[in-house]
């Protein structure tokens, strides 16, 4: 599902954040959105910029590998799956010729 809001209201979001002239608190409610959508916008791009530490937090180019490869495990599993069948079938039918 696409994000509501640009990526460039996005950017500046956290820009401000950063500055911390506001608490997240009222900042999120100047831009109108929540503080925990500010907060997840701000350790993503910490995350995204080397800035996490040890925080274990994957960065946005990794989660999309990751959904990448997920996707591509399921369909191997579903091809997998489908070979199987086959060669159950096939092996069915050479056990009991015609």
């Amino acid at each position: 599902m696409p994000s509501p809001h640009p990526p460039e209201f996005r950017r500046r979001a956290v820009e401000l954040a950063r500055q911390g002239d506001k608490p997240l608190v009222q900042l999120a409610k100047d831009l109108g959105i929540s503080r925990s959508c500010l907060q997840n916008r701000v350790s993503q791009a910490d995350a995204d910029d080397g800035q996490s530490g040890e925080s274990g937090r994957l960065t946005s180019t990794e989660k999309k590998e990751l959904a990448e490869l997920r996707r591509r495990n399921r369909q191997l599993e579903t091809e997998n799956e489908i070979f199987k069948r086959a060669a159950a079938y096939f092996a069915r039918e050479n056990v009991f010729p015609k």
